[in-house]
């Protein structure tokens, strides 16, 4: 205050050169922040239903790969069982024929007698089996060279007369009579009137050749006894 009671003026200094101060920040748009926190749920939202609808499709993408193969496996065991041969009555199998490895014969008796000279008939009818050997006039005719097992096997009656069972052979290396390979020789004498039925049963390993006939010879033909096709049989193989 100045003398005489007069009052001076406020000095104010000012610096020009002093910074201004910060200004206050801009106030907040009124309901700014609630719709970006609402986009923000929108958009978590979309991602868990793309989840959950990827995770859909592939749950019925493999149940749908299960069931075709649970389905085809069905068909394939269906056709399996399809594939499989009903059993055939055995009246009406077929019978595989199987040709042999080796020439091969096998003959049973018919109802026909032996000749007079004692050779054996044999039933052409009877499905013999006959491969790579030929039959003509009761003889086995041999069509290649090599070692055969030979046998014969005669149901007979045993009466008080001798009952011979042979194997012959004819050949042309060997003239004159034909070559007995086996025989067997049988005498039962009858007591009373009893007469009793036996088996002549001949085999043995002989080395034939190409054109060689074989048969079977019985003496005292009345005594052989011809009531089944397996009792009398003839037969040559290969070995």
């Amino acid at each position: 205050m100045a003398e005489g009671g007069v009052p001076y003026p406020s000095v104010f200094m000012v610096d020009s050169n002093a910074a201004y101060p910060p200004l206050p920040p801009k106030p907040r748009p009124p309901g700014r922040g609630g719709v970006a926190q609402s986009l923000l749920f929108l958009l978590v939202g979309l991602a868990l239903c793309g989840l959950a609808i990827e995770a859909c499709f592939i749950y019925h993408l493999y149940s749908k790969q299960g069931s075709q193969v649970e389905s085809g496996s069905a068909g394939m065991s269906i056709q399996d069982q399809e594939d499989i041969p009903k059993e055939v009555p055995p009246t009406s199998r077929p019978n595989p024929i199987v040709l042999p490895s080796k020439p091969v014969a096998h003959l049973t008796a018919g109802p026909q007698a032996p000749h007079g000279d004692g050779v054996m008939v044999w039933n052409m009818q009877a499905e013999p089996i006959l491969h790579e050997m030929e039959y003509k006039d009761g003889k086995l005719v041999i069509q290649k060279e090599g070692y055969y097992y030979v046998y014969s096997k005669i149901f007979f009656s045993e009466v008080d007369v001798a009952f011979t069972h042979s194997v012959c052979r004819t050949t042309s290396r060997y003239l004159g009579k034909d070559i007995e390979l086996l025989k067997s020789r049988r005498y039962h004498p009858k007591f009373g009137k009893m007469m009793s039925t036996s088996n002549s049963y001949l085999g043995g390993v002989f080395h034939l050749f190409e054109d060689d006939s074989l048969f079977v010879k019985v003496k005292n033909v009345t005594q052989v006894r011809i009531q089944h096709s397996t009792e009398n049989v003839f037969g040559i193989y290969m070995i």
